[in-house]
């Protein structure tokens, strides 16, 4: 006996492969929603931890920000108190300045010269005086250049010729000078361990009728 099947049997299998691909899909779209859910969680688990570490670096950033500005206030008062410190130095090492430009003014004073006026202004000196000759000014100013440790750059500015009267009948042919020069100051002096600059004490030298006739 021949058996006819009469129901339609190919629209049934075309319903079950639509059926199981609406499945499969609908799987597909559940394990890449997990997928994704999972990639987005891990991005923001990454983001809120960068934003954390970003917070605590701008917290210590302020924190090193204020530390800064602490240590340049202290840099700025270790200046000011250096700057005090070198002030008295200078203060203390200048006030025999006086002393040291006498004692260096009598030991280089060469024969037949006489400062007659001085005026320090500053560092600098500006002598004036009477030589027995041009000859002995340069002298005077060999001397101050190279010999003495308290007084540098000395510089001629004027020198005329003059006379002075030893007695009434007795003239001399003298130089009229006045120059310049520089006074050291304490600090720029070799400084040696225990050591101290002193000078002996000074013995002016003024000028006079009856004092020439011993040098000229």
């Amino acid at each position: 006996m021949i058996l006819v099947n009469l129901l339609p049997h190919r629209e049934a299998a075309r319903k079950r492969k639509r059926e199981l691909f609406f499945i499969a899909l609908g799987i597909a779209a559940v394990v890449g929603g997990l997928i994704c859910g999972g990639v987005y969680s891990w991005y923001q688990a990454q983001i809120t931890g960068q934003q954390n570490k970003n917070k605590t670096l701008k917290n210590e950033i302020t924190k090193l920000d204020e530390q800064i500005k602490d240590i340049a206030g202290l840099q700025q008062e270790i200046a000011a108190l250096r700057a005090r410190q070198i002030a008295v130095e200078d203060l203390q090492g200048n006030r025999n300045l006086p002393v040291y430009l006498l004692d260096e003014l009598v030991r280089q004073l060469p024969d037949g010269v006489y400062i007659t006026s001085m005026k320090q202004e500053n560092q600098v000196v500006q002598l004036a005086g009477v030589a027995q000759s041009n000859e002995r000014v340069s002298e005077l100013l060999r001397n101050l250049g190279n010999n003495s440790p308290w007084l540098t750059k000395p510089e001629l500015i004027e020198i005329t010729a003059g006379s002075i009267a030893l007695t009434p009948r007795d003239q001399r042919r003298v130089s009229n000078f006045t120059m310049r020069v520089s006074l050291k100051r304490a600090s720029d002096q070799p400084k040696a361990p225990g050591s101290a600059v002193a000078g002996p004490p000074v013995v002016v030298r003024p000028l006079s009728a009856a004092s020439v006739p011993a040098k000229i």
